[in-house]
């Protein structure tokens, strides 16, 4: 009996993997838990560094992927005077700004599409 219950258990754990096998090669695998297509990215239409006084780096945790990284680049590039690039392997965010911003300002762009800001440094 106790075979038998333990080989159910097991075909159950089976057909639930191969479900979400199944479901990975269909949609693709995403950490942020959507499958749909990756957000459209903001482009700034200002690339001129030296337009850009201000130089942040913020250390972001969360972000694993580039659709993360796409996120938190379209949150600043979508503000006014602001311009994001993420280096995905250093977890860091460079945010170059025209004016002068409040660190408080910054984390709260990072913390409002649900990443946390661990570190802010203003480069010179």
């Amino acid at each position: 009996m106790g075979t038998a219950v333990v080989f159910v258990i097991l075909i159950v754990i089976c057909a639930m993997a191969l479900g979400s096998i199944k479901k990975r090669i269909k949609y693709g695998s995403a950490c942020c838990g959507t499958h749909d297509a990756p957000p459209s990215k903001i482009k700034v239409r200002d690339k001129n560094k030296s337009h850009y006084p201000y130089v942040y780096v913020l250390t972001v945790d969360g972000m694993v992927c580039s659709n993360c990284a796409r996120r938190v680049e379209n949150a600043f590039n979508s503000k006014e005077g602001l311009w994001a690039q993420v280096n995905l392997e250093k977890k860091n965010v460079t945010v170059r700004a025209k004016k002068i911003f409040d660190e408080s300002q910054l984390s709260k762009t990072v913390n409002d599409i649900g990443y946390t800001v661990i570190d802010i440094s203003l480069q010179k």
